[in-house]
């Protein structure tokens, strides 16, 4: 399979998932239950996300100015800043801890 076939492969399985979600009833995605783990299905992989992002490099695990950043964001929001100033304090934090070393 060449590079270009796994693309379009892909292109129409993501086309086809998409597609099937117009057949689902309607009543099926309108329960709590449903909109309760869809709401904690994206929290998860976000976090999965970040901390892959944080943490690994090259397949290994790194640890590195990113870690402290993530915990002044992590407190950041424990504390209920704005968005855009946890971005920046993380920012600065990285960029501080970057430029020490």
């Amino acid at each position: 399979m060449t590079g270009w076939t796994a693309v379009l492969v892909a292109c129409a399985l993501c086309f086809a998932l998409k597609l099937a979600g117009y057949l689902v009833p309607e009543g099926f995605l309108a329960g709590e239950r449903v909109r309760r783990i869809a709401a904690l299905i994206t929290v998860a992989l976000l976090s999965a996300l970040v901390v892959v992002q944080a943490l690994g490099e090259d397949g290994s695990l790194t640890v590195d100015a990113r870690v402290p950043a993530l915990g002044v964001a992590a407190v950041a929001l424990w504390l209920r800043a704005p968005f855009i100033v946890v971005v920046v304090l993380a920012a600065l934090t990285a960029a501080g801890l970057r430029a020490a070393t």
